[in-house]
């Protein structure tokens, strides 16, 4: 028994609409603690999720049983006792939970995990509980740095529940402010019709250059990740026109699809927007948002320039001409000029010290505004509604999963796991910065296979940051942090670990076996979808490099001098490391070329010493000066040869 889906429709349009009002309302104008917020956020988009996602694979899609009606209801009911008991809870019973909070706390936790699992499946649900098993019952049996004293089931409530450590603490304030806004914000874009103006100035700058089908991927979804905050959304919704752009432009389909996935899994490290990532490192670190996004843009690009080396690689090998077709770029503009005044808006508040959340507001009425200075794109009262429903329904399992996550995140605080994780990594990695971001690598992308990106990035940055940052300050500084002072200068340490992190979590949507952009890429392009992944992870190897930079070059805690040398100098190394993987230029290359390449490449990455181990380079300094001399010697032999191939290939025909 239940109700028709389609007759559902309306009211799921609408209620959309509300919820997206009523987070406008409350970001811009406040009138709300941020306790009941984050309680009406989890509330109102569960309560949708329940009406839009079913049970199970099973269920029929064509109607909503009335028991997700009922589980609905119960949602709302969560918010709506926060707010009527929160306060006569203080009064009454000082602080000590009544049965009905038990019983309220308890049916929160039941609906977020039910919620997560039909979101996202079986993994997030199964590891919440066993965090709660652990902190309420078998932590005190565990032996060694892992036992916990455990809890009562009142008090653990308690946190969980009116406290900021828990569901509706700080992940769920980032949850209902930055992330909300900024994918109602990418909604109202998209309705506007600013993808199909991506793809449109994407040919027109690529199209001339070799390969250029797939430089137009890569172009594309730079931009488009830093408003989807998906890389499968992105994947889907750039790929299904670039994909078979590049197919028919004479790109091998498995190379199509794995370039289309690791484009779009930068689009996520690319400012301004940087998906929710960079909302939850500001909260996290607190470091302003407009420094994290400045400190990201040398790195961004490095790895979509190491994508696009991939590319022109693959059409030289495989006698990819340029496009005879070509766009004219300033018609592009002039009918879509209007989508640059809301992204400029948005960068000038950032820019301004405006807040995150302020900023995507007034840039999601510059949109609008926008739009009626041109004939044919202008937002009706029909598309602003869609717009507003839209940013709701994608918000549904990204806002649940950072609700519930909050969970997780309490329990590791409240136990103290996250300390001892991070003195393990110190221990096994024996002091060495370079095996510490293997483990955190390694960890990644096992909680990968389980986690989304962004809850990923919460549970390692809880649990690995403190050991990164100790590792890469001298002793002296570090001393200074534990000692609980506060060091100014180790405020870009600590950016930069949390930004190997988040470079790091990217990888499970590219790696292996689970791997669901690679799996969408897959879809559109016919292709194996492990072949894909295998495909993509080779053309995304930016992932680990350029996080390598953060830890051991000034690209992140120097001056803009260091920074842009560092740049400067990475992207004849990251050229120089496609030769050698690729084993192509001009020609095939020789074994030895190749060795000469990936060793031109490591001098390249390195700025004083090779990444921390001095002692091997007592005889020079500033070691990529060296790798430049290099890089060219073994780029002008190899070109000498080539023409000597080439040569020797004409005449024999």
């Amino acid at each position: 028994m239940g109700i028709s889906a389609d007759k559902l429709k309306p009211f799921i349009l609408y209620y959309g609409v509300g919820i997206s009002i009523f987070h406008f309302w409350i970001n811009i104008w406040g009138g709300m603690s941020d306790l009941w917020f984050n309680a009406a956020h989890f509330s109102l988009l569960a309560s949708l999720g329940y009406l839009t996602f079913r049970a199970s694979s099973y269920s029929s899609s064509k109607t909503v049983p009335f028991y997700d009606f009922i589980l609905a209801l119960l949602t709302l009911s969560v918010a709506g006792y926060m707010m009527g008991f929160e306060e006569s809870l203080y009064a009454v019973s000082n602080a000590q939970m009544r049965p009905s909070d038990v019983y309220m706390t308890g049916l929160a936790i039941f609906l977020a995990l039910e919620m997560v699992r039909r979101a996202t499946g079986l993994i997030i649900p199964a590891l919440m509980l066993v965090c709660i098993g652990y902190i309420l019952w078998f932590g005190k049996h565990v032996a060694g740095v892992f036992a916990f004293g455990g809890m009562s089931v009142e008090r653990f409530f308690y946190r969980m529940f009116y406290t900021g450590e828990g569901l509706f603490g700080s992940i769920a304030t980032i949850s209902s402010t930055y992330v909300f806004m900024f994918i109602l914000f990418a909604a109202f874009l998209l309705k506007s019709g600013a993808g199909d103006f991506i793809v449109d100035v994407s040919r027109a700058f690529t199209s001339r250059f070799r390969g250029g089908a797939g430089h137009v991927a890569v172009f594309s979804s730079a931009l488009m990740g830093t408003i989807s905050g998906s890389a499968v959304a992105n994947t889907v919704s750039t790929g299904s026109i670039t994909i078979p752009m590049m197919k028919k432009n004479g790109f091998k389909p498995i190379f199509a699809a794995g370039v289309e996935t690791a484009a779009s899994t930068g689009g996520q490290i690319m400012p301004p927007i940087m998906g929710a990532g960079a909302f939850i490192m500001a909260q996290m670190t607190n470091i302003p948002f407009a420094t994290i996004v400045a400190v990201s843009v040398l790195p961004a690009i490095l790895y979509f320039a190491s994508i696009a080396v991939y590319i022109h690689i693959h059409a030289k090998e495989n006698n990819l001409e340029v496009e005879t077709e070509e766009i004219d770029i300033w018609p592009v503009l002039r009918e879509g000029f209007h989508f640059i005044i809301p992204l400029a808006t948005l960068v000038g508040l950032l820019v301004y010290g405006f807040t995150p959340t302020y900023a995507a507001g007034i840039s999601i009425i510059a949109i609008i505004a926008s739009s009626y200075l041109t004939k044919y794109k202008r937002m009706g009262i029909k598309e602003i509604l869609e717009a507003l429903s839209l940013g709701s329904q994608n918000m549904v399992i990204t806002g649940v999963l950072l609700v519930s996550v909050g969970i997780i995140v309490g329990v590791i605080n409240i136990s103290g796991i996250g300390i001892i994780f991070s003195q393990l990594i110190m221990e096994w990695s024996g002091g060495k910065l370079i095996i510490a971001m293997i483990l955190v690598a390694l960890a990644s992308l096992v909680l990968g296979m389980g986690l989304p990106v962004t809850a990923s990035y919460v549970v390692l940055a809880v649990l690995s940051a403190p050991a990164l940052v100790g590792l890469m300050l001298s002793p002296e500084l570090a001393m200074l942090l534990n000692a609980g002072l506060e060091v100014p200068e180790a405020t870009m340490y600590f950016l930069s670990a949390h930004l190997i992190i988040f470079w790091l979590s990217q990888d499970s949507n590219l790696t292996p076996p689970v791997c669901l952009a690679a799996f969408a890429a897959a879809g559109i392009a016919g292709t194996s979808p492990m072949r894909t992944g295998v495909m993509s992870w080779k053309l995304g190897k930016g992932l680990y490099i350029v996080p390598l930079l953060f830890a051991f070059t000034p690209l992140i805690t120097g001056t803009w001098a260091e920074r842009v040398e560092i740049f400067a100098f990475s992207l004849g190394g990251l050229a120089a490391f496609a030769i050698a993987v690729e084993g192509f230029w001009d020609v095939k290359t020789t074994w030895l070329e190749r060795l000469v390449f990936a060793a031109t490449a490591v001098l390249l990455f390195t700025q004083d010493s090779l990444y921390g181990m001095s002692s091997l380079t007592p005889w020079i300094e500033n070691v990529h000066i060296l790798g430049v001399g290099l890089f060219v010697g073994i780029m002008a032999l190899h070109k000498l040869r080539a023409r000597k191939v080439v040569y020797a290939r004409n005449h024999q025909s």
